[in-house]
């Protein structure tokens, strides 16, 4: 059983940039990989970054790629989603999730687990 608490949401300017963080709780961090998935209003939740349990292995979202990274600390059991020069179409509730799995990421990890969100907004 694997608990998912996220914290670092907040408003910022466009352009601006936020780090979130995802704490997870149980002895078996490392055997995850994680995620992180987001929901703006209206539409469905969206797949945004995955890093495997080591931390290697990283896939991104189209949408992200050379704004947001992915990273994690499993000595912390924590995993992070820095994201930069933010745009008003990042807004929305962003989830942590985890996927027993000890491969490589190449895609959209499943969520086995998930956070409760934290929400980004991003205006003027």
């Amino acid at each position: 059983q694997v608990q998912l608490v996220e914290s670092g949401g907040g408003l910022v300017q466009p352009g601006g940039s936020l780090r979130l963080s995802c704490a997870a709780s149980g002895r078996t961090f490392s055997s995850y990989a994680m995620g992180w998935f987001r929901q703006a209003p209206g539409k469905e939740r969206a797949f945004v970054a995955a890093v495997n349990w080591s931390g290697g292995s990283t896939y991104y979202a189209d949408f992200v790629k050379g704004r947001f990274t992915i990273s994690r600390d499993n000595a912390r059991k924590t995993v992070y989603l820095q994201m930069n020069s933010l745009k008003p179409e990042d807004t929305a509730v962003y989830y942590c999730a985890a996927q027993r799995y000890s491969g490589l990421v190449a895609g959209p990890i499943a969520g086995d687990y998930w956070g409760q969100g934290t929400q980004v907004t991003v205006s003027s």
